[in-house]
Formats: C-alpha cells, sequence, structure tokens
C-alpha cells in the first residue's frame, strides 16, 4: 500500500489536510516554510508538530557537514514524529554521506530528499543501519521535466532497498493525479503530493464516458459564457 503524505507547510491546510484519513504523513521544506510566510523556523515547525501527531519532514538548510549535522540533532529533538530532512548532496555536489551516517547512527530519523538516481540509493544505502527508520524522496517530476524518465531508477532503487525493512522509497515532485497510480504499481511505499491533487486522487473513478460529457459540458458553459458566434 503506498501512503500518501502532504507536501506543505501551511498552517490551515495542515489542519484540514490532518484530518482526512487518505493523508498518513506531512513534508515540508524551506521553500514551501517561505512560501507560507515562516519567520522563525523553530517555532513555526513545532507549531506544525504540535498540530498532528502523523510523520511531519522538516529540512536541514545548512550547507556544510557540521552544521548540517548539528541542525539535525536540534530538529530531532522537536517531536517524536518528526523526520529530519537531508539533502542527498550539498550544493557544491558533495555526498552527505557523513551527515546521514551520524545522525543515522544518533538513532534520528532520516527523510534524505533530492534524490535522482539509484547510484545515490545505494550511497545511501551504504551509510545506515538496518533498523533506524530512513524515507528515500526520489524526485520523479523534476526528473521527467528535464527529460529523464524517472521509472528505471524508482525500479531499481526499491529493488536495492528491499534487504532494509526500516528503509521507504518516497516518491517526490508529484506533477499529476496518475503520478500515484503509477507509484502504487511500481510499489513506492509513500508519495508526497501537495493538496490539489490529492483531492483529486480522493475523485478517483469517473468513467471515460461521464469525463468526455463533462468536458463538453465545460466548453459549452465557456462558450455561452462568452457569447460566441459563428
Amino acid at each position: 500500500m503506498t501512503k500518501i503524505f502532504c507536501d506543505i507547510a501551511d498552517i490551515k491546510l495542515i489542519r484540514k489536510f490532518n484530518n482526512k484519513n487518505i493523508v498518513k504523513g506531512f513534508t515540508t521544506n524551506p521553500s514551501l516554510m517561505r512560501k507560507a510566510g515562516a519567520k522563525d523556523y523553530s517555532k513555526y515547525s513545532k507549531k506544525i508538530l504540535r498540530i498532528t501527531k502523523k510523520p511531519v519532514s522538516c529540512e536541514v538548510f545548512a550547507d556544510d557537514i557540521k552544521n548540517m549535522i548539528s541542525q539535525g540533532n536540534k530538529i530531532s529533538k522537536w517531536s517524536k514524529n518528526v523526520y529530519v530532512k537531508v539533502p542527498v548532496i550539498n550544493s557544491k555536489g558533495i555526498f552527505m554521506g557523513k551527515v546521514i551516517k551520524t545522525l543515522n547512527q544518533n538513532k534520528i530519523k532520516l527523510n534524505i530528499t533530492a534524490v535522482y538516481t539509484s547510484n545515490q540509493t545505494k550511497k545511501i544505502l551504504k551509510s545506515i543501519d538496518k533498523k533506524t527508520r530512513v524515507i528515500i524522496s526520489i524526485f520523479a517530476g523534476r526528473a521527467a521535466d528535464a527529460g529523464k524518465d524517472p521509472l528505471p531508477e524508482f525500479i531499481k532503487s526499491i529493488k536495492l532497498a528491499k534487504k532494509f525493512k526500516n528503509v521507504e522509497i518516497l516518491w517526490a515532485s508529484v506533477r499529476e493525479p496518475y503520478n500515484y497510480l503509477q507509484a502504487k504499481k511500481l510499489g513506492c511505499h509513500i508519495i508526497t503530493v501537495p493538496p490539489a491533487i490529492i483531492e483529486k486522487i480522493e475523485k478517483f473513478g469517473n468513467s471515460y464516458k461521464s469525463l468526455t460529457i463533462n468536458t463538453v459540458k465545460n466548453f459549452l458553459i465557456d462558450s455561452k459564457k462568452s457569447n460566441f458566434k459563428i
């Protein structure tokens, strides 16, 4: 079963989607936090963590090993349901294996983010134990945006992770509701989805006939509103 996590930092939306049974957790990042108007990262994150008991991923934003480890240790103490989100590499392209290994040895739950390849997955798996929970977030949408097929990387990564019962592969950067069905078919453990797409997933089930009728009706409504004439 592929779990749906909501990718959001807006407090009102987190309250709303926390009440949905379909939502099993939340993921955030500094960009979403900024968009949501967060001024104090720690206070804002702790506010989110008080709203829900479901897993929440909060990301470090340091770019060096020492400060990533320091931030990760601090974030891990915010709540029992927090996952520390760490990028697989820093902005200089250096693999953050030492950060991953250190935090993992400290028994801190991790979400390794910005992953694109199974080779990166392999490196991550070599840096962790087989007990402490780890999520590996593979960015399908961004890979596809660049003209690359992410599916082979998922297939290889899921196969590599099978020996690790503590590891979950996550489909990240969703572009459309159908990605959920793709993730399920592949056997992804989690998919992280923005609110608008979750609401579309909840409406799955329309027949092709009803889709055709609704599409034609919408065209008709718009043509009447525009007073078009031929």
